[in-house]
């Protein structure tokens, strides 16, 4: 039953504070009226006795406190969920901005999931080819993973991300069952608009849900919009046996929402002013991520954060470190060099790759070839070193040979351009040609059968 108030008693940026409110539960969905009949909505984000404090998804910009109808709903924030989600475009707060009307379901979902309980989650295997060398070869992604990709201002990750939902795809017969969910928060109006294009003229847009949290939203619908596009991606992967693959983009816009929320609530903050709650928050989110037994469909994430000033020991890329398993890391001097994607192999990592790639996935020599490409270019790291104090005329036939290794290690397989999409095999293939530069006496990874058959045969 929902309780009305007619009056307000403060409003402090994004947040109303109420007096004298009798029985509001912690986190129930408020409906504000307006005078002129328009409402807002908004939900219960501290209790203390009988005064309460109000999260207004679109501000409080131009409410008069003394006329306007508060009512209290008595539940949490639902959406309604449907297949026919496939192909839109919603805002952060899951309404649809795209003008192909509403969402029509008989069933309401609650925003606000739980992490997945670990006890019922199955052990990801299975790879997810995204079409870019450097992640398929080297950090593989596995279905049911969590693997977040660290930039910084400037650095193409909405091309990244555009290109992933663009190619990516799962082997077998469940590529059909195959979709994206696609979330973005405080991105620009020209940002959303390249998503949109970009996926209309991939042909891809009928397998990608989208929501959208524009810069000149209000900072709490931010809040609000990874745990829309979760909760369809939980319907979408458990309810209907999809295979979902999640991209949010950007976690920093994210946490610096939860960090200005957290100040006007006057919270006691924590490092570089972010709210001491911010890790078991991430984690709230993240872990919805994965696998459940019994049931046939899966989530995957690919989260996305700029870190401030390229500073990997920033919170955010730290928190979200700890929480998920890997990374992958984009280089601000290779971008300079014109190469794109920009990854850095070096301190990317994933730490599920192990056990979904080889002979029962993609290829038998796949966890070798991957072994020694990451040994042969971490020497490649201190030959460049050693040939800046001698200079490369001094080095030895091996040492220009790593050299010329990463080279071409540089600009043919990590440079990749973003309409070019290479299967696994191809990959592989490319991994093979460039170790032939290098004498066969420092492939020390790979098994010698593995050099008969694909480096001499």
């Amino acid at each position: 039953m929902k309780v009305k108030y007619k009056r307000a008693d403060k409003a402090e940026g994004p947040l109303l504070i109420m007096e004298d409110i009798r029985d509001a539960v912690f986190d129930e969905i408020v409906e504000i009226e307006m005078p002129d009949k328009t409402s807002r909505l908004g939900k219960v984000v501290q209790i203390d006795k009988n005064k309460v404090v109000i999260q207004v998804f679109e501000g409080t910009s131009g409410i008069s406190l003394p006329d306007i109808t508060v009512a209290f709903t008595g539940n949490p924030m639902k959406i309604p969920l449907s297949r026919e989600i496939l192909g839109r475009v919603f805002n952060g707060i899951a309404k649809p901005i795209d003008g192909a009307g509403e969402i029509f379901s008989t069933r309401y979902y609650d925003i606000n999931g739980r992490p997945m309980n670990p006890v019922a989650r199955v052990y990801p295997r299975n790879f997810i080819q995204t079409g870019i060398s450097a992640i398929d070869g080297l950090m593989t992604l596995i279905r049911g993973q969590k693997l977040p990709i660290f930039s910084g201002d400037g650095l193409p990750h909405n091309e990244l991300a555009a290109q992933i939902v663009k190619q990516a795809k799962i082997s077998g017969d469940e590529e059909k069952n195959f979709a994206v969910v696609f979330a973005a928060m405080g991105i620009k109006h020209d940002e959303a608009d390249f998503f949109v294009k970009t996926f209309e003229e991939a042909g891809v847009m009928d397998k990608v849900v989208m929501y959208v949290n524009l810069a000149d939203d209000p900072v709490v619908e931010r809040i609000i919009t990874p745990r829309c596009a979760l909760t369809a991606a939980e319907f979408l992967a458990f309810e209907c046996g999809m295979h979902i693959l999640v991209i949010l983009t950007d976690m920093t816009s994210y946490c610096d929402a939860l960090r200005e929320i957290s100040s006007a609530r006057e919270e006691v903050p924590s490092r570089k002013g972010y709210p001491g709650y911010m890790y078991s928050d991430l984690a709230s989110l993240y872990e919805r991520a994965g696998m459940i037994k019994g049931s046939k469909g899966s989530i995957t994430q690919i989260p996305i954060l700029t870190m401030p000033n390229d500073d990997i020991t920033h919170p955010v890329p730290d928190l979200t470190g700890y929480i998920t398993e890997g990374q992958i890391v984009l280089n601000r001097a290779l971008y300079q060099k014109g190469i794109y994607p920009p990854i850095n192999i070096l301190p990317s990592l994933s730490r599920l790759m192990k056990d979904g790639i080889g002979e029962k996935y993609t290829r038998e020599d796949h966890p070798d070839l991957a072994n020694q490409v990451f040994s042969s270019y971490s020497r490649v790291q201190e030959v460049r070193a050693l040939a800046q104090v001698i200079g490369e005329e001094e080095l030895s036939d091996v040492d220009k040979g790593y050299m010329e290794f990463g080279r071409q290690f540089e600009e043919k397989f990590i440079n990749q351009d973003f309409d070019e999409e290479r299967d696994i095999f191809q990959t592989l293939d490319l991994m093979w040609k460039l170790l032939k530069i290098l004498p066969e006496k420092e492939l020390t990874r790979i098994n010698p059968s593995l050099i008969k058959k694909y480096l001499r045969g």
